[in-house]
């Protein structure tokens, strides 16, 4: 087809859905706006000219709207898009910059049409085009690298001037798909808008500098804080008080240019022009903090922050605790002394007008979903992705194919952190908490819902790759916070309330609980927690909730994430006559809510410790080596475990029904065979049980959970939880020590201990006793000498069934006073 004559191509570049105002309005403010050129003799001045000009009102750099605009008249001869003649227009270029109009137009239509990226048939936009066509959504995503690929000259023109070439490629490809589709009517809102991603260089945040004002930039940054949405005004309606008369005036460089008076040649009042607020059209715009991510922070910094705004479709794209790469253009205005003073500052604040923003990674599991139900927790109203539809089947063509692997559980396993030998167990636990469980919901029956994330304690010796672990979740979870035990805080973890440095009302900010939602928490140090940090955690690992009640703010938020913690035993070393809960000195309600507790212990042994250490040193000493056949790639692999989250959602068919029930029942009746007080499971390990199950099924791509998978779950629990609840006195699988914290049979034996110390004390001549006297003749009349700390708390036992009284701990050696009764 012809390409589009220039009354069309100003028409379109001067209404652009990403430059205020916008077009299908007609106001006097119109009669102003007309294109400036700079011929092609005076393009050598034209960079050095953008770069001096002052920072008027004229500006972009003052304007508070996305993006972009063609710049307004500078040049000598005015002209009208019915005027301009096609010589002018081949040696003509948009003033102050080296954008030629017509040139560019050609260039990016032949791009449009005929670029392949290699993975498609045929040219890859106008597939774009075709799924936009048929989705109705009005985004067009443009890979900066291909646009690099194809011509490195324009690509260095949109980075060095977005705001001339943004509009450029916006106006061909309306034009395309109006000449592909003309029987689509689209609306005012609706054009389509060019979304520019993946730039070659990625800055740092703190990185972005002066010479980047006006540039398009890219940085990574993690979101701290999310505004409301912030009606931004775009047209604004005037009344005339005197005669009624109605006229409305486009935003212009982020100005609203007010009538002095009425239009009315029969009026002709004088600031008689009223703002009528309801008859005003306002845009979406959202504020967006975004910090370092801590990888990017230099030794002995700490994270900076910079403001960006989000506009129509970006608006609640991005949420607290989103790891991202944003794309924008680095804007500049001048800050006031006084808020009521046009009095301002030399120094001006940056911030960001973004773009696009990019939430998937190669490198890390992504779950959200465009194409996803409305009602799904995976949904999400932007398309950050410029993946045509038959690049996407490719892709899970091949997963489905991955998927049927016989041996796919194992070659998943040894894909999960292949650095740390062995420790086979515990990553097949770690890897059924990245593809987590089925969330379920039962809302007609008004039961709630039930959480399908899995929390896991590692606990053992020092040196155990406890923290390595940990540092691999965390890098590769879509969402999470690593945090350490000892610099964590209640309100760290949950959120704190802070004051708005610009509005000064308090507001709330989020917590690492609160970022991680949707994702992992990676808590370190475990055991180092203050008790108050800790009885947070209840409330999140069983409810996914923080309930939030101070500064006047009352809240529940949403916490759905996953624990992972590690923790270290009370004495640096563990002991294995000692129970779990004695070694870590963790409050059972506590550890009974992690659906696996493995013990990681660092034993002795000659022929594993020469392995290791040939494994450790062959890291430091020898090239990478090879990888094996049998491990996936770390892009595969997050890819694969994305899509099983996301698109399979396994029930419970009738043989894992009864192979759950059976394996319960077996859990339960090893602790009837040898007494009736011993509990070998409860209801929380079912749960758990059955959250397993569909992780393993999860990893098969199978839509049904089968007894397979209910068998490896239930050998996962015997392996950590249980191996974690076994009683070091008697060998036995006990929950009551990871539940209560003290086992049958301790219990059983201080009860007969307190029996048999009642008696002494009944035969002795007084009622008052010093807890020596008391102490000497119980371990002399028994088979069981107890040491000074067990008898205080067999004194403790009988203290709390007021059967005695202990008087004031002087020296340690307090009176103990027998009661009646």
């Amino acid at each position: 087809s012809a390409e589009p004559n220039f009354s069309r191509q100003v028409y379109l570049l001067m209404s652009s859905p990403i430059h205020y105002p916008s077009d299908g309005v007609s106001s006097e403010a119109d009669r102003g706006s007309h294109l400036s050129l700079t011929p092609t003799s005076q393009l050598s001045h034209a960079a050095s000219a953008r770069r001096r000009r002052p920072h008027g009102r004229g500006d972009i750099v003052n304007r508070r709207a996305p993006i972009v605009e063609a710049p307004v008249a500078v040049s000598e001869q005015k002209l009208s898009s019915d005027a301009v003649s096609t010589d002018i227009l081949d040696r003509a270029a948009i003033w102050g910059t080296t954008v030629n109009v017509e040139s560019s137009i050609k260039q990016f239509t032949k791009f449009f049409r005929t670029f392949s990226d290699g993975h498609s048939d045929g040219p890859k936009y106008p597939a774009l085009l075709d799924e936009i066509a048929s989705s109705q959504g009005w985004n067009l995503n443009l890979d900066c690298r291909n646009l690099h690929a194809f011509d490195p000259q324009m690509y260095q023109r949109l980075v060095e001037y977005p705001q001339e070439m943004i509009p450029i490629f916006d106006m061909v490809i309306n034009t395309q798909f109006r000449e592909n589709y003309p029987e689509i009517e689209q609306e005012q809102d609706a054009r389509i808008k060019v979304k520019t991603m993946n730039l070659l260089s990625t800055k740092t945040l703190r990185g972005v500098d002066p010479d980047d004002i006006d540039k398009i930039v890219a940085f990574d940054a993690m979101v701290v804080r999310v505004s409301s949405i912030i009606p931004d005004l775009r047209l604004a309606f005037f009344r005339c008080v005197r005669c009624q008369m109605e006229v409305t005036r486009e935003i212009d460089r982020g100005r609203i240019q007010e009538p002095s008076s009425c239009p009315n040649n029969n009026c002709m009042g004088k600031g008689s022009m009223d703002l009528i607020h309801n008859r005003c059209e306002f845009a979406d715009k959202q504020l967006v903090r975004v910090q370092e991510t801590p990888d990017a922070i230099p030794e002995g910094e700490t994270p900076q922050t910079i403001d960006v705004f989000a506009y129509d479709d970006l608006v609640d794209v991005a949420k607290p605790g989103d790891r991202l790469t944003v794309t924008g253009i680095f804007r500049a205005v001048p800050v006031r002394v006084i808020p009521r003073s046009r009095v301002v500052r030399s120094v001006y604040k940056g911030f960001i007008d973004a773009i696009h923003f990019q939430k998937s990674s190669n490198r890390r599991l992504n779950v959200e979903d465009s194409a996803a139900d409305a009602k799904s927790e995976y949904f999400t109203s932007f398309d950050e992705s410029d993946e045509v539809e038959h690049d996407k089947k490719v892709r899970e063509e091949k997963f489905r194919e991955l998927a049927k692997d016989p041996n796919i559980y194992q070659r998943l396993v040894s894909s999960i952190a292949p650095q740390i030998w062995e420790l086979e167990d515990i990553k097949k636990g770690i890897l059924c908490q990245l593809f987590g469980g089925t969330r379920k919901e039962f809302q007609h029956s008004g039961s709630g819902r039930f959480r399908g994330e899995v929390n896991i304690l590692l606990c053992g010796d020092p040196g155990t790759a406890k923290s390595q672990l940990l540092q691999y979740v965390h890098k590769i979870a879509p969402r999470g916070i690593y945090t350490s035990g000892k610099g964590s805080s209640a309100v760290g973890l949950t959120a704190y309330i802070t004051k708005d440095i610009e509005t000064g009302e308090l507001v709330l900010e989020s917590g690492a609980l609160v970022l991680s939602d949707r994702g992992i928490c990676c808590i370190d140090e475990f055991d180092k927690m203050s008790d108050s940090a800790r009885s947070i955690l209840h409330e999140v690992m069983e409810q996914q909730t923080i309930s939030i009640a101070k500064a006047g703010i009352i809240c529940s938020l949403n916490a759905r994430t996953s624990i992972l913690a590690a923790a270290n035993p009370r004495d640096s070393r563990y002991d294995v006559n000692l129970s779990v809960v004695e070694n870590v000195t963790l409050p059972p309600t506590l550890l009974s809510r992690f659906d696996l507790i493995y013990l990681v212990l660092d034993k002795p042994n000659e022929r594993l410790d020469s392995r290791l250490a040939q494994h450790l040193v062959s890291l430091y000493y020898q090239e990478r080596d090879p990888v094996h056949e049998d491990i996936i790639d770390i892009e595969t692999l997050t890819q694969y475990i994305s899509y099983a989250r996301r698109e399979i959602q396994p029930t419970i068919g009738d043989e894992a029904v009864e192979a759950l029930i059976e394996g319960y029942s077996n859990l339960r009746q090893s602790g009837r065979n040898y007494n009736k007080k011993v509990i070998t499971a409860t209801p929380r390990q079912l749960e758990s049980l059955i959250r397993l199950s569909e992780a393993l099924a999860r990893m098969k791509f199978s839509p049904v959970v089968s007894k397979d998978d209910v068998a490896e779950a239930l050998r996962l629990m015997r392996v950590a939880t249980q191996t974690a609840a076994t009683d070091p006195k008697t060998g036995r699988i006990n929950m009551d020590l990871i539940t209560t914290g003290q086992s049958g049979f301790a219990r059983t034996e201080l009860e007969n201990q307190g029996t048999a110390l009642t008696a002494i004390i009944d035969d002795l001549p007084s009622a008052k006793n010093y807890f020596v006297v008391l102490m000497k003749n119980f371990n002399d009349k028994s088979q069981k000498k107890l040491a000074k700390h067990e008898f205080k708390e067999l004194l403790l036992s009988l203290e709390r069934q007021e059967t005695i009284r202990i008087g004031t701990w002087v020296r340690g050696n307090p009176m103990v006073t027998r009661l009646d009764g």
